[in-house]
């Protein structure tokens, strides 16, 4: 596996947040579209709702951006749609959500440094 280079991870920051979550639930597994959609709602509890076009639009351009790839393997047939497209993450798009996460990290303690946070419930 070629190393990714740290420039060319810098330059899809910041990260869209549909594409953020969708790198997350697919750095767990491969999935097809829908099951993204269920996966972010299931994470956001139900705030980042992604509508059809929204949802393929950030998976094609992911797709485009070789953050995300299409998968060739399939699950048992009698419990799929042979029509489901499945996707993973890339390397690229592995490290590209570490440096969102860290890019996201450093501007919380940046809050928290500037506006003190109150404590979560």
């Amino acid at each position: 596996m070629a190393k990714v280079k740290e420039e060319a991870v810098q330059s899809f920051l910041p990260l869209p947040l549909p594409g953020f979550h969708m790198l997350l639930a697919l750095s767990e597994g491969e999935r097809h579209g829908y099951a993204l959609k269920r996966e972010i709602l299931r994470r956001t509890d139900g705030k980042l709702n992604l509508a059809a076009g929204a949802l393929y639009g950030t998976i094609s351009r992911m797709l485009d951006q070789g953050l995300i790839e299409e998968s060739e393997e399939r699950p048992d047939l009698h419990l799929d749609d042979e029509r489901r497209r499945y996707y993973r993450i890339t390397p690229l798009g592995r490290r590209v959500a570490q440096a969102e996460a860290v890019r996201l990290q450093q501007l919380v303690r940046l809050a928290e440094n500037s506006l003190g946070l109150p404590e979560l419930a």
